[in-house]
This record gives structure tokens, sequence and C-alpha cells, in this order.
């Protein structure tokens, strides 16, 4: 289990969490394989996942915004047993700038086949996308999730995210959602001391030394009950 915790923004923000890359992983009795998005003929099969295992409803025209944009943020689990052609897990990102202030990643769709859960797939699905929204230069990632979802939250709260607000009525069946966030580190620059030719690098590093320390938020606050 990661073991970097942090219980707020702040905090966050001085001690961001290292997240390692997954690429492959034995789960009991198979390995499972994880892959990136591939094209349209992934799409029925992210479809059928996402809708048979998630409470929201979405439309096509949904996926293929995140999908045709974001490609290399979306992955696939699938079971090494050939016998098992359909994925069995997924995730689907999306990632750009925020107000002009912070790149952000947002993890839109988390989806694993419920008789393939408790096997890590989640979690390394959650990984892998991190890892490849860092090295696009992400300063944060963050999600939505059903307030009630606990499985959801303490998933993601063990990966260091954090609850910024909560959001009331936020899906279609009426429940709140909590919107987590995930500060990721930025590691310094050796341009600091050295005069490199490298823009990308330079500028990477210029805008990493302006963020502010902190983020000023509207925190909601929840009580235990309506955090259980």
């Amino acid at each position: 289990m990661h073991s970097c915790r942090v219980t707020n923004l702040a905090a966050a923000r001085k001690q961001p969490c290292s997240l390692p890359t997954t690429t492959t992983s034995t789960c009991q009795m198979t390995d499972i394989v994880y892959r990136r998005y591939a094209g349209e003929s992934d799409l029925p099969h992210i479809m059928a996942l996402v809708q048979s295992e998630l409470s929201e409803p979405y439309v096509i025209y949904t996926f293929r915004y995140f999908l045709h944009q974001w490609p290399h943020l979306s992955y696939l689990a699938h079971s090494s047993d050939p016998q098992i052609s359909e994925p069995v897990g997924v995730i689907v990102c999306k990632q750009g700038m925020h107000r002009d202030r912070a790149n952000r990643g947002y993890i839109a769709m988390l989806s694993v086949r419920k008789e393939w859960r408790n096997r890590g797939i989640a979690s390394t699905l959650v990984r892998t996308a991190i890892e490849t929204m860092k090295e696009d230069g992400a300063d944060e990632v963050v999600l939505d999730t059903e307030y009630d979802n606990h499985a959801a939250l303490s998933l993601y709260e063990s990966l260091g995210f954090i609850r910024e607000k909560r959001l009331y009525r936020f899906y279609l069946n009426g429940k709140d959602a909590f919107r987590l966030v995930l500060v990721l580190p930025h590691s310094e620059s050796s341009d600091d001391s050295s005069n490199t030719s490298d823009v990308t690098v330079s500028s990477r590093s210029s805008r990493s030394r302006r963020r502010p320390l902190c983020r000023a938020i509207q925190v909601s606050p929840y009580s235990d009950e309506e955090s259980s």
C-alpha cells in the first residue's frame, strides 16, 4: 500500500506523494496485463465495462470526447488467460490547463469487473495514468466520486488523494460527490545551478518555481457521518 498519507492541501504542497509505475501484476492465479487504449476497436469493450459497473450513465459521445483527445491517458487491464478476451478493468482520463494556473489531470472513469476486484487492478490503473500525466507536466490530479462509495474513497485516499469539497446532488441519481485532489511532486531542475539550453526543462522549472506553496480553495466542511 502507498505509504504517503497527507490530510490537507497545504501539507500536500510541502509533502507531495510519489507514485511508482507498474506495468504488470501477478494477481492470485493469473497475470494481469496493462495496455494503452488502442483505438476505436476498444470503444465497445470500454463502454460495456463502464456501463455495467458505474451508476452514472454515459453516452457514446462522452466516451469519444475523452478517448479521441487523450487516447494516451486511457488504459485497459486484461487477464493473460487467452480464454478471457474482454478487458477486466479500464481507466479514462484527460489533462489540460485549469484556469490558466495549473496543469490538471482528471480521472473521468475507473471501472473493474466485480469478480476481478481486490487484486490491485484499480490501483495499478490509477498509478499508471498518474505517471503518464506527470510526464506531461501535470501539477495535480482531480476526480469526483459518490460520497458513499467507500471502496473508491479508500482506494484514492490510500494513493494520497484528499477530499477538497463536497458537491451536493452532483450525480443524476441525486447523490452527492466528493471532489478529491492529488498534488503531484515536481523534481528540482538542474538548470537552477547550470547553464542549459533545454527550453522545455527550463520553462517547466520556471513555471514550477512560480507556483504558490498552497492554493486558496473553498473547502466544504463535512462531519464524520457524511464521510463514513
